[in-house]
């Protein structure tokens, strides 16, 4: 009996118009396998705020990490990161910024993180059913603090979004949501989110983890503003996590 030839040398996967016979868009799954593939970010609701952290997966010494942005500004009380193909991110992110800035000017208010998130999901959605385009391959976490409360969404190359109450994107994303699952709660406080962010990121990254390579932004009930994590506070959560994790076989005793 002869065997079904794959999807990809039917010609399938060559054009983002068109479904293969079991209704797939192969294309589209491509791009999600893309931010299976990117460096890990964690978005978490916690009782003071929002919470944001990122792997910058600095792979070259030579790189300045300073310089490797994942984490970005959206509006004074939105933040964003990102998995996936990061030039797609910044894209997205900037577009984002200017409608930010155009409803300050027209309107004098702050612009709601629904627009926001539903402009962004458009936009992808319009990307994969548009001949001659290819869909974006990156996912955004997009957190906000508005009168309401806080919010955390997430969309994905399909265009599709989610609100959040933890999640996490990228490589680390199977081995991350188990120990959210089981360690998170809505009443964390803002320290207490930034220290399990850290924590899961770490145990996740291990051998490979330095303080370059993590960022990190939060934004509270309090003051509504959009704050990046300084270094220093990295490294005393860090430190704390590495004095109460336990010790590996392979460790030096």
């Amino acid at each position: 009996m002869q065997q079904p030839m794959p999807h990809q040398l039917m010609g399938y996967d060559r054009a983002i118009t068109m479904f293969s016979p079991d209704g797939r868009l192969l294309q589209v799954e491509y791009a999600k396998k893309t931010v299976r593939q990117g460096s890990t970010a964690i978005g978490m609701v916690c009782r003071d705020g929002v919470v944001l952290i990122t792997d910058k997966r600095i792979v070259d010494g030579l790189v300045v990490a300073e310089a490797v942005e994942k984490i970005f500004q959206i509006d004074d009380h939105i933040g964003a990161t990102a998995s996936g193909i990061l030039s797609d991110a910044r894209v997205l992110v900037e577009r984002a910024q200017l409608r930010a800035q155009q409803n300050r000017v027209t309107f004098d208010v702050p612009i709601d993180v629904l627009s926001i998130v539903k402009d962004i999901s458009n936009l992808k959605q319009f990307c994969t059913q548009s001949g001659g385009l290819r869909p974006f391959g990156v996912s955004l976490l997009i957190g906000d603090i508005d009168e309401t409360g806080a919010k955390l969404f997430e969309t994905d190359p399909t265009g599709i979004y989610f609100q959040y109450w933890a999640t996490v994107i990228g490589e680390g994303e199977p081995e991350i949501e188990e120990a959210l699952k089981k360690e998170y709660k809505a009443d964390l406080s803002l320290d207490e989110a930034i220290h399990l962010g850290l924590k899961s990121l770490y145990r996740f990254i291990e051998k490979d983890f330095n303080y370059d390579r993590v960022d990190g932004a939060y934004i509270t009930h309090s003051g509504k503003k959009f704050t990046r994590l300084k270094r220093a506070e990295i490294e005393r959560h860090i430190e704390e996590i590495k004095k109460s994790a336990p010790k590996r076989k392979d460790d030096k005793q």
